[in-house]
């Protein structure tokens, strides 16, 4: 009995060492029902999936679940925009009794767009106040559009927003974690971060005394709030 015990602990070892060594991007559609490839790059909206068959597949966030990309996840939510609701990829940086959640950054490979594609994103930074689309840092993207020489690189850099979510709270709130410290900017975290990361004096107190944020020590907070509720 212990040794097919020790058996199949060592064949799902090594099935998983096996997946995990094999690992590709994909596109979530639903719970158990998804399509593997390489994501090509997204606009927050909508993601481009090279199939293996060398064809791209266009996917928009209303109408999937999620896609894995390089590792990392991006999960498909609702947000309103201009009072309007429509659905949006936004990273997973922490996930737990709080999640955080980030959109804007790298959109695309690093690599050209083969030529036989026709759809590429093209991006357009806003210099309003709405931000992105009435909400993060004044992002605005589309696919198609403008001309560039298909050998040039398509990575494309976006700025920024995060968002912080914590369930029966309300729905997820923008957290302005980059673009420079204030006063005003530095209370306005501090309160946000109080009202999610509740039942916990020690870090109540270490925000409290928090001078100035960045995204990487919002992240920790989340972090370290997390752990401790898993305990």
């Amino acid at each position: 009995m212990k040794r097919a015990l020790k058996t199949f602990g060592l064949l799902t070892m090594l099935l998983v060492m096996a997946l995990h060594s094999s690992a590709q991007d994909a596109v979530v559609i639903a719970s158990g029902d998804f399509v593997r490839g390489t994501i090509q790059g997204t606009d927050f909206s909508t993601v481009i999936l090279k199939n293996d068959d060398e064809t791209l597949s266009q996917y928009k966030a209303s109408d999937i679940k999620e896609f894995l990309w390089n590792g990392e996840t991006y999960v498909s939510k609702p947000i309103v925009i201009k009072k309007k609701m429509e659905h949006r990829f936004f990273k997973i940086i922490e996930q737990g009794a709080v999640n955080l959640y980030a959109i804007g950054g790298t959109t695309s490979i690093e690599q050209p767009q083969p030529k036989r594609a026709r759809i590429r994103p093209s991006v357009g930074i806003g210099t309003g106040t709405g931000g992105f689309g009435g909400v993060g840092g004044g992002v605005g993207i589309s696919f198609g559009g403008g001309r560039r020489n298909d050998a040039e690189p398509a990575n494309r850099n976006l700025p920024t927003a995060y968002f912080i979510e914590k369930y029966g709270t309300g729905p997820m709130q923008e957290i302005p974690a980059d673009g420079g410290n204030s006063s005003n900017k530095t209370q306005m975290i501090k309160s946000i971060l109080l009202q999610k990361l509740t039942n916990d004096e020690d870090l109540a107190e270490r925000i409290k005394a928090t001078e100035t944020f960045d995204a990487k020590l919002i992240k920790a907070f989340v972090a370290a709030y997390n752990d401790m509720q898993k305990k």
